[in-house]
C-alpha cells in the first residue's frame, strides 16, 4: 500500500502549527515582560513605603517622647496651680495638646503605610507567580516548537518524489531558521532530533539482528553510541547556549577555559586559551556577550573549517576588550556571500549592539582569524 501526501497541503498544515504555537509563545512572553515590568514598579514603590514607614516611626518615637514630658509637664502645672501663671499653663495645656494631636496624625498615617506595605507586598507575591508560571510555559513550548520543527522531519521518507522532497526540506529549515531568530537561539532542535534518530537506529539494529546476525547488528551499536556521544554534547552545548551557569558564578575567562575544554574533549583537537592583561569581572551583559561571540566562533569553525587546532586570545585593558578566534582549517573566500551563513551574520549583529568592530579574514586552505574589539566605556 502506497502513501501518498500533497507537499503544498502539508507543508500549509505544517507552517500553521508552527505560527499558531510560536504566537502562542510570544504573546506569554510579552505576559512575562508586563508582569516583570510591573513587579519592578511595585518594587520600587514597596522600598519607597518602606522607607516612609521607618520614617513615621523614628519621627513619631521622637513626639511620644516630647508629648511624655509635656504631658508631665502639664501634670505638674495643675499640681502646682498657683505657682504659674494663666499664660504658663495655657502654653502648656496648648503644647500637650498640639503634640498629642500630632503624634495621633503620625500613627494615622504610619497604618495607612502599613496596610499599604502589606497591599505591595501580596501583589508582589502575586506577580512573582506570574512570572514564573509563564516563562515555564514558555519553556514548555519551546520544547513543542523543538519537536515541532524537528521530529517531523521523518514524514520526509514518505514522500516518494526527489523534488518533493527538497521543497518539503526547505520549508522545514525556513520554519527552523525563523524559530531560531524568534527564540533569540536559546534551543535548536539538535537534540530532539538525534534521539528521534537513536530510536530510529536501535529498530533497525533490532531488525538487522534478525536479518544479518549479530555481527552486523554490533557495527551498528558503534555508530548508535557515537550518536548518543553526540546528542549528550549537544544537550550540554545548549545548557550553555541558555546561560552557563559558571558565568555568574566565577566570571568569563574560567567559564571561557571550562568551555574550550569540553570543546576540546569532545573534538579531540588542539584548543589553546590565552589571556592577556586583567582578568577582572565585566559588566554581566557583555561577559554573556562576549561569551556567546567566542561560542558561535568556535563552533562555526568545528562545523565547517574543520581544523586541526584553534586558538583564542583575550585581552582586556582599560578602553577595550580584543577577541582573537584563530584557526587552520579550510578557511573561505570573504568576498562571496553563503546563503544561510547565520553564525557571521548573528555575531555581527551581536558587536553591533555592543558598539564594538569585527573583522574576518580568512584564505581558503589557510584557515581564519576573527577580531572582536568592545569598548568597555560604552558597557553599563
Amino acid at each position: 500500500m502506497s502513501i501518498k501526501l500533497d507537499d503544498k497541503v502539508l507543508d500549509s498544515i505544517l507552517e500553521r502549527m508552527v505560527n499558531t504555537v510560536s504566537d502562542s509563545k510570544k504573546e506569554i512572553f510579552e505576559i512575562s515582560e508586563q508582569s516583570r515590568s510591573e513587579y519592578e514598579v511595585l518594587k520600587n514603590e514597596l522600598e519607597m513605603t518602606k522607607q516612609e514607614v521607618n520614617n513615621l516611626i523614628d519621627k513619631g518615637d521622637i513626639l511620644e517622647v516630647q508629648e511624655k514630658f509635656a504631658r508631665k509637664r502639664l501634670s505638674e502645672v495643675s499640681r502646682h496651680f498657683n505657682k504659674y501663671s494663666e499664660e504658663q499653663i495655657r502654653d502648656a495645656y496648648e503644647k500637650a495638646h498640639n503634640l498629642q494631636m500630632q503624634l495621633s496624625s503620625i500613627r494615622q498615617s504610619e497604618r495607612v503605610l502599613l496596610e499599604r506595605r502589606n497591599e505591595l507586598e501580596r501583589r508582589l507575591k502575586a506577580l512573582e507567580n506570574t512570572v514564573e508560571r509563564a516563562e515555564a510555559l514558555v519553556g514548555q513550548i519551546s520544547v513543542v516548537l523543538n519537536y515541532l520543527t524537528s521530529d517531523l522531519k521523518q514524514v520526509n521518507e514518505l514522500i516518494e518524489d526527489a523534488r518533493q522532497k527538497q521543497e518539503f526540506g526547505l520549508k522545514i529549515i525556513e520554519a527552523q531558521e525563523e524559530e531560531r531568530r524568534r527564540l533569540s537561539r536559546e534551543i535548536h532542535d539538535g537534540p530532539a532530533q538525534m534521539l528521534a534518530n537513536v530510536m530510529l537506529r536501535s529498530e533497525l539494529i533490532e531488525r538487522t539482528s534478525r536479518e544479518k546476525g549479530m555481527d552486523a547488528a554490533l557495527i551498528e551499536v558503534k555508530d548508535l553510541r557515537q550518536m548518543v556521544r553526540s546528542a549528550l554534547y549537544e544537550v550540554r552545548k545548549i545548557i550553555y547556549d541558555l546561560r552557563p551557569m559558571a558565568l555568574d558564578d566565577l566570571g568569563l575567562i574560567p567559564t571561557l577555559k571550562r568551555y574550550l575544554t569540553t570543546v576540546e574533549d569532545y573534538h579531540k583537537i588542539r584548543i589553546e586559551f590565552i589571556s592577556i592583561g586583567r582578568e577582572i569581572r565585566l559588566a554581566q551583559r557583555l561577559e554573556v556577550a562576549l561569551f556567546r561571540l567566542v561560542q558561535e566562533a568556535v563552533q562555526n569553525a568545528m562545523k565547517h573549517a574543520k581544523p586541526k587546532a584553534v586558538q583564542v586570545k583575550m585581552d582586556i585593558n582599560k578602553k577595550h576588550v580584543t577577541l582573537v578566534i584563530k584557526d587552520d582549517g579550510q578557511g573561505f573566500d570573504t568576498t562571496s556571500k553563503k546563503e544561510g551563513s547565520f553564525g557571521l551574520v548573528g555575531m555581527r549583529e551581536r558587536v553591533e549592539l555592543l558598539r564594538g568592530q569585527l573583522t574576518i579574514d580568512s584564505v581558503i586552505g589557510k584557515g581564519t582569524l576573527i577580531m572582536i574589539q568592545v569598548p568597555l566605556s560604552d558597557q553599563t
